[in-house]
This record gives structure tokens, C-alpha cells and sequence, in this order.
């Protein structure tokens, strides 16, 4: 009896054993014939804000793809399986993340993170592995000045036109000041490029008079002295860059030390609605550049704002373009490859010539295609475009509130 018993239990096993190598097999058959990206993101951190844009983006354009069933490959479909690993808002992670979404995920290209610290460290792993990575949400100046790039593309305004558009507006507008400014920036790379740079540059073009310029860690929490020091000039005009816990803590420190310009701009950090929804009727008035609104005359504009406000219940931001943009026009390069193969997926994106949801998207040698800047105006909890006039969605406050 023992002995038949035992002779069943050895054939259950045997079977057992038999099911799950079935299974295992039919599973990474499954998964062989999908189609692997990958995408680190700042999904925690600092950068939480921009990250949890940047996701749905690219998992809505991963969503459209397979609806349709997915990328072509040699006149057959495959699915499209995204990737997504936090970096933590951590450029250290972030060079491991990618690391392992190459190496481990099988990732035959990527899409890639927010700002420059964040897309340089992914995209300098990306050229190392020789992968080619769209990314947006990357400056274009900070992005140029890494080096040449061979395998990694960005698709996103560039500074100069940023530091710029201020000026235009006001001179556009005839929005009067003393025509003094106060510049506040913090030491990162695009802090470091706008704020140190190109602000004073098309300042000085303008003839406006910068009175106060200082820079801080991007780590700083207390702002007084130098908010202080911006109205003891009697500044019109604040010009701030700094992330958005920063920005949110300058905003309320200037209310403390009664410093109230007629004109405030605070890039980057003004950008995502938990900005807005941080500082309630603060956040009124500020000025941010952009680049997208659902109103703009570009290919399921309309559509793509609509539906995020839809599935999340939160009002659009920019970054649901540029992120839904970069990763169609990688998936659309796979497809023009027809293959997996890494430089035929960059000869592809390389020949991309095509109006995207954030206008048309050409790579110059560099590696860049640039999206025109226009400047919103936090009004109410919603960005309102302010300039240029042809896109204007509502009137600007002529002072902050």
C-alpha cells in the first residue's frame, strides 16, 4: 500500500512538473513576442509631479498602440509591453534604473525621464548601451550641451525662447513697470542656464535692468534674505527657476515678507497643478512658460487634454503632450524599422518627419526638435494661456493678485 502511494505521489509531482514547465514555456513564448520599451520616471520625490504626467503619456500612447494591436513588424502585430521604474528624482537611480530595463527587461528602446539632471544621467547609459531613448522634458540647451548625442533624441522648447518670451509678452502687452528685475534661480543645470544666463542676456536685450540676481541649492528651504533683498530693490519684476516643492515655498515666503510684484514668473517649478492646488489663491497671477494647451491647432490636441481630465480627474498638463509625442514617435520609428533591431529603430527615429499632438516633429543634426514657447498664467487653479495673442485662451491679470 505504502508503495502505491508513493508510486501516485511520484507521478502527481512528475506531472506537476510537466504543467509548469508547459506554462513556463507558453509564458515567455507570450513574452518574446511582445515588444518591450522601458521608461524611468520620477514617480516619487521632487519630482513626483511631472513624473505621474510623463506616465500617463506614455502608457496612453502604449494603450493606443495596442488597441490597434500593435506595432508591425514584418506584416505581423506585436503588442507593445511599457516598462516603468522610479528614479526617485535621483540621477544615480535613474543611470540604474536604465541599466537594468536594458538588461534584465529587455527593453529595446526607452523613453525618457524629466529635466536635465534626470534625462542626462538615463540618456548617457542609453548612448553607453548604444539604445536609442526619445525623451521630452528636457530642455534643449541643457540637453545640446552634454554632448553629441548618437542615440538619445529630445523634443521640448529650448531656454533661449524661454528667457526670452517674458520680455516679448511684456513689450507685446505694454504691460507697464519700472522695468527692474529680480532674478531667483536655483544651481541645477537649467536653473544654472536660464536663471544665470539667458534671463540677464535677453534682459539686457530689452533694456531692463536686473537689480537683484541670486542663485540657491536646489535643496534650500528658506528663502528669506534674498526675497528681502528682491523688494527692499523695488523690483516690477520677479523671474524665479526652481522645482516645485521651491517654488511653492518661495510663493508663500514672498507673501510673509510682503514682497508683491506686478509681474512674477516662476519656471518650471509653476508648471503641474499641484503647484496651483499647493498654494490655492497664491499660485493666482504666477507665470510659467508652456508649450502646450489643448487648444492649440495640432493633431488630437483636444482629444488627448479631454481624456486625461476624464481618467484622472485632474486638470491637463503640458506633459501629457510631450510624453504621449515622444512615445508615438518611437513607436512609429519601430514600426518604419519593421524590426527591433536598436540602430534600425534610431536610422527610423532619425528620419521622423511628422505634426505630432505638440506641433511637427523634426530632429536637426543635433538631435533636438524644438517646440514653439508660449506663456500661461495660473488663474483660478487653471492655466490660462496669456501669449502669444494668436493662442490667448483668456485675458491676463495685469498684476499678481
Amino acid at each position: 500500500m505504502a508503495r502505491e502511494i508513493n508510486s501516485i505521489d511520484s507521478f502527481r509531482f512528475k506531472l506537476f512538473l510537466v504543467m509548469a514547465l508547459v506554462l513556463m514555456c507558453h509564458h515567455a513564448a507570450f513574452a518574446s513576442d511582445k515588444i518591450v520599451i522601458g521608461a524611468s520616471l520620477p514617480l516619487s520625490g521632487p519630482l513626483a509631479g511631472f513624473g505621474g504626467y510623463q506616465r500617463w503619456g506614455y502608457e496612453a500612447a502604449v494603450a493606443d498602440i495596442n488597441e490597434k494591436g500593435g506595432v508591425s513588424i514584418k506584416g505581423e502585430k506585436r503588442l507593445v509591453q511599457l516598462v516603468v521604474r522610479d528614479d526617485k528624482t535621483d540621477p544615480v537611480t535613474t543611470s540604474r534604473n536604465v541599466q537594468t530595463l536594458i538588461n534584465r527587461d529587455n527593453a529595446v528602446a526607452l523613453l525618457g525621464s524629466c529635466t536635465p539632471a534626470l534625462v542626462n544621467a538615463g540618456g548617457l547609459m542609453a548612448e553607453r548601451s548604444q539604445i536609442p531613448m526619445v525623451t521630452g522634458c528636457s530642455p534643449l540647451a541643457s540637453f545640446r550641451s552634454v554632448r553629441q548625442w548618437k542615440y538619445v533624441w529630445s523634443i521640448f522648447f529650448d531656454e533661449p525662447d524661454v528667457a526670452q518670451a517674458p520680455f516679448k509678452m511684456l513689450q507685446e502687452l505694454a504691460i507697464p513697470t519700472n522695468r527692474k528685475i529680480a532674478i531667483l534661480h536655483d544651481n541645477g543645470p537649467d536653473g544654472t542656464a536660464v536663471g544665470g544666463e539667458y534671463w540677464p542676456k535677453a534682459a539686457a536685450e530689452a533694456g531692463y535692468e536686473i537689480v537683484v540676481k541670486e542663485s540657491f541649492p536646489i535643496d534650500n528651504t528658506q528663502f528669506g534674505s534674498m526675497l528681502m533683498k528682491a523688494k527692499d530693490s523695488g523690483a516690477d519684476i520677479v523671474l524665479v527657476n526652481a522645482i516645485t516643492p521651491q517654488a511653492v515655498a518661495i510663493r508663500k515666503q514672498m507673501e510673509t515678507a510682503g514682497l508683491r510684484p506686478k509681474v512674477l514668473f516662476m519656471e518650471k517649478g509653476a508648471e503641474p497643478e499641484q503647484f496651483a492646488t499647493a498654494l490655492g489663491k497664491l499660485a493666482d497671477g504666477v507665470m510659467v512658460g508652456s508649450y502646450w494647451d489643448p487648444s492649440f491647432p495640432y493633431p488630437g490636441s483636444k482629444a488627448l487634454g479631454d481624456r486625461f481630465e476624464r481618467e484622472s480627474g485632474s486638470s491637463f498638463s503640458q506633459h501629457i503632450a510631450d510624453s504621449y509625442a515622444a512615445a508615438q514617435v518611437l513607436l512609429d520609428a519601430i514600426e518604419a524599422a519593421g524590426s527591433v533591431d536598436r540602430d534600425a529603430i534610431n536610422t527610423a527615429i532619425a528620419a521622423t518627419d511628422k505634426s505630432y499632438v505638440v506641433g511637427p516633429v523634426k530632429f536637426a543634426a543635433d538631435h533636438t526638435s524644438k517646440i514653439p514657447t508660449a506663456i500661461v498664467q495660473w488663474q483660478a487653479g487653471k492655466p490660462i494661456v496669456v501669449w502669444p495673442q494668436e493662442r490667448t485662451t483668456g485675458v491676463i491679470f495685469a498684476v499678481t493678485q
